[in-house]
């Protein structure tokens, strides 16, 4: 998305500014984002095809990548294009109109909706769930031979995520003074299923309050703020956790006797990692939503993506696409090399499951905690606007009505969360400084073609490349037979005895 220099608009808005945050008062220029124009477009327009080929030609059974990759992959082909529907959005006072494309909403590849979704959960939980209470990470990380189980098999990583989360609350409870045995933690916890530089890398991100929670006498909840936890009751905490992960491994048959109990007896931590370095006080809101931002990142960001010879050679399947990495990894590697298909090879490994959940509510924040109300509301101040009421298209002129509240508190209007992520309001007018309201959602292909051409704006959807074949070497095979099938056969070299014995004659 392309912002401008802000510049001075009038505009109004449901509410006085004076309850807005510092973001709704600003008002640069919306620019809708054109998804052709990055270097993962081009990837998937020209070289999904030959990966799906390829991935079903190297697979036993004929299959190839799961249908619900395959999906992601050709939804996002779709996602910002004219061509296939948008809103139709015009200024109340100048009449000047806007095409709004629809967006795909998908789970793992679409680095717009990726981005989308996780600005969108750290505001509902900002905002509406986790308390003004100070929060911890707790990240854990376990050996490589482990991975794989938790990467196929959601049951094993909600019983290993089951065992940390026992652990971190019998640890709250012993550092929290005044805390009864029987307390309760409140957290939320993301699984991840990439690593920063584009490889499989299973592990957990759990943002935890800071503290124990215990029901009083007469029912209210109590917060028991963990003071006396220090680094090394995480470090006796990973011993703990890696004891009970191998004995779950070794119980159910996943791991051999020996195999566990050489695992336990490794060197240093035995590849399991814990770290709780992390601490957000609870005041500081836009910390807790950085955090909260970080935990729910995509797997893939589009700014580290770079294609040396320019986004024109991508047509090409000798292209190699440049990912440069955040920080060094071990081995000291900051960046990696890839083809087109070895990148979207590595996308689809990223993509979760259907009916899988990113993130997932426990202790007192549980959807069905009796203490949950009491606990989301522990510490927060009283508004009198909040965010999820605003309403995205303003009322007339001199209104200052609330807008009606949305279906569900966890879905942010798409026009406020854009003005919370960019700080620009996207249903401002560039011509005039009003307001724009949405008029239509238009899908009918006829009308969305009259409409393009009218506008003398593409039409068409950009073409996908068909499946390439293997590629081919400078030599030609010569199929010409050595015998000419006129002439006579040659004799052969010896000759075989194919009589039956004596034996068979009796």
């Amino acid at each position: 998305m392309e912002i401008p220099t802000k510049r001075q608009t009038r505009h109004r808005y449901p509410h006085p500014p004076a309850q807005l945050p510092n973001w709704a008062t600003a008002q640069p220029v919306y620019r809708p984002r054109r998804p052709t124009a990055t270097p993962l477009y081009p990837v998937v327009q020209h070289h999904l095809e030959t990966f799906l080929t390829q991935a079903a030609e190297a697979d036993p059974g004929g299959y190839g990548v799961p249908s619900w990759v395959e999906k992601d992959f050709r939804a996002y082909l779709q996602c910002g294009i004219l061509g296939h529907g948008f809103a139709r959005a015009r200024c109340e006072d100048c009449g000047h109109e806007r095409l709004i494309p629809f967006s795909c909403k998908g789970r793992g590849i679409c680095p717009s909706c990726n981005t989308r979704r996780m600005a969108e959960v750290a505001a509902h939980l900002t905002d509406n769930v986790l308390p003004h209470l100070p929060v911890r990470q707790w990240v854990l990380s376990l050996p490589k031979r482990l991975r794989p189980f938790l990467h196929h098999n959601p049951d094993i990583a909600g019983a290993v995520l089951r065992i940390f989360l026992r652990a971190i609350r019998t640890t709250l409870c012993r550092t929290s003074p005044g805390a009864p045995t029987d307390a309760q933690l409140g957290g939320i916890s993301f699984l991840h299923r990439f690593g920063s530089a584009l490889n499989r890398h299973f592990h957990y991100h759990v943002v935890v309050l800071d503290g124990a929670f215990s029901r009083g006498p007469d029912g209210e909840a109590r917060f028991h703020e963990a003071t006396r936890l220090q680094p090394h009751h995480w470090l006796d905490l990973q011993r703990v956790v890696q004891r009970r992960v191998l004995r779950y491994f070794r119980n159910r048959s996943l791991l051999d006797e020996a195999d566990a109990d050489g695992m336990l007896g490794w060197q240093g931590s035995g590849g399991f990692s814990i770290d709780a370095s992390v601490r957000i006080s609870g005041e500081d809101r836009e910390g807790v939503e950085r955090l909260v931002r970080y935990c729910a990142r995509p797997p893939f960001a589009l700014e580290r993506l770079h294609v040396p010879d320019g986004i024109a050679s991508l047509t090409s399947p000798d292209v190699r696409l440049l990912y440069r990495f955040p920080k060094p990894t071990p081995d000291g590697r900051t960046q990696i090399l890839l083809s087109p298909p070895q990148l979207l090879e590595r996308l689809a490994e990223f993509v979760p499951p259907p009916r899988i959940h990113r993130n997932r509510y426990h202790g007192v924040l549980a959807p069905n905690a009796r203490l949950r109300p009491a606990v989301v509301a522990f510490g927060r101040p009283q508004i009198d606007a909040p965010l999820g009421d605003i309403e995205a298209t303003p009322p007339a002129e001199g209104r200052c009505e609330p807008g009606r509240p949305s279906a569900s508190p966890a879905r942010i209007r798409w026009a406020v969360l854009l003005a919370r992520i960019y700080e620009v309001l996207p249903l401002l007018c560039p011509s005039c400084g009003g307001h724009m309201k949405i008029l239509a959602f238009l899908t009918d292909p006829p009308v969305v073609t009259a409409i393009l051409l009218h506008l003398e704006l593409p039409h068409l959807p950009p073409p996908t490349s068909p499946a390439r074949g293997p590629p081919q070497g400078d030599f030609v095979f010569d199929q010409t037979p050595t015998i000419d099938p006129a002439g006579a056969q040659p004799a052969p070299e010896f000759i075989f005895d194919q009589s039956l014995p004596d034996y068979f004659d009796d």
